[in-house]
């Protein structure tokens, strides 16, 4: 099935387009799950991928996992991030296995190299070699495997579709997203783990429940929701990175952001109680902060500080080696 998208953003060189990004962009009341705004056809399915982080996390919360182990905020936000492989990041998670108990080694996972450059290339100068801990779903990982030790559950295959704890991330991730059924495809994931597709707009109300769960209808989650956001905030840099999208919006308390791969972003907005969902067709993430930034510029929802961050990071016009004005992207979307 071709899904059918639209021009989100183009990049504009020498007064020419040089790139068009394509994809769809679907916007939903967190009050009663309505579409408000669309852009492209938002009821084909799209793999969630790591914006389903949050959400994966909040069942071992509502298991006790927390308290039986002891962790602090920072692991709790770790069990929502892609992490870029700071040192601090590498540190919490190895705080993470000193609380649980466990082994690096049953992380059904490859070794690898920090994702982050910088840290990567700190890492391998001071002749480091590849961990399990730097790959960047280390602390989701980590997450599930101390909560099937709690439960009794098999450690072996935790990865696995018919795993305990996948089956109850499977029926939480349906119940938050309030997506039926026959809305819900499971493929598995880069890391390994099962990982749903689903309408567009379904990830766009989860985030806007994320940012106002007290709305969500999965009652029982609330709480769960309510302590990983919170951690997620209190740590935006150890969710992704310095200078990573979500972690800039993560810093703004009226949002709640995640990345995932191939394309997809989600954050929801608090005090609109909106959730907003993208994904770009050509699974890129260059585009993402261009994006984000005319639909919060059409919506508001975050400070002027925040604001002032993200074009400094992410500038609409963009310079050459030589530091000459070469170009800029400019949105071809209009949600008002």
């Amino acid at each position: 099935m071709t899904i059918q998208d639209k021009p989100l953003i183009i990049m504009k060189r020498g007064g020419l387009t040089e790139n068009v990004h394509r994809g769809r962009i679907s916007i939903v009341s967190a009050v009663d799950g309505q579409t408000l705004h669309e852009w492209g056809d938002v009821r084909s399915a799209t793999y969630v991928r790591s914006t389903a982080k949050p959400i994966q996390a909040i069942a071992s919360l509502l298991d006790g996992a927390a308290e039986a182990y002891g962790y602090e905020e920072r692991n709790l936000a770790l069990m929502a991030a892609s992490h870029r492989g700071s040192k601090e990041q590498i540190a919490t998670l190895e705080k993470f296995l000193s609380l649980t108990g466990l082994d690096e080694d049953l992380l059904a996972i490859q070794p690898t190299m920090p994702v982050g450059r910088q840290a990567r290339d700190e890492y391998a100068a001071a002749g480091g070699k590849p961990r399990k801990l730097f790959h960047t779903c280390a602390g989701k990982h980590l997450g599930v495997l101390a909560w099937s030790k709690l439960k009794g559950w098999p450690l072996e295959g935790y990865i696995h579709p018919d795993h305990p704890a996948q089956q109850e991330i499977v029926r939480r991730l349906k119940l938050w997203t309030g997506a039926e059924r026959e809305q819900v495809t499971i493929g598995k994931d880069g890391c390994g783990f099962p990982v749903a597709a689903m309408p567009l707009g379904r990830l766009a109300l989860a985030y806007g429940r994320l940012a106002s769960p007290e709305l969500a209808k999965d009652g029982a989650s609330i709480a769960g929701a309510i302590r990983i956001t919170a951690a997620m905030h209190a740590y935006p840099e150890l969710v992704e990175g310095r200078y990573r999208l979500a972690s800039i919006l993560l810093e703004d308390p009226n949002v709640i952001a995640k990345s995932g791969a191939h394309g997809v972003f989600a954050f929801g907005l608090r005090k609109e109680r909106l959730g907003v969902a993208l994904a770009v067709s050509d699974g890129t993430e260059i585009a993402w902060p261009h994006i984000v930034k005319t639909i919060l510029s059409q919506l508001g929802g975050i400070s002027e500080d925040t604001r002032s961050k993200l074009e400094s990071v992410f500038p609409s016009e963009f310079r050459n080696d030589a530091k000459e004005l070469a170009g800029s992207w400019e949105a071809t979307f209009d949600l008002t």
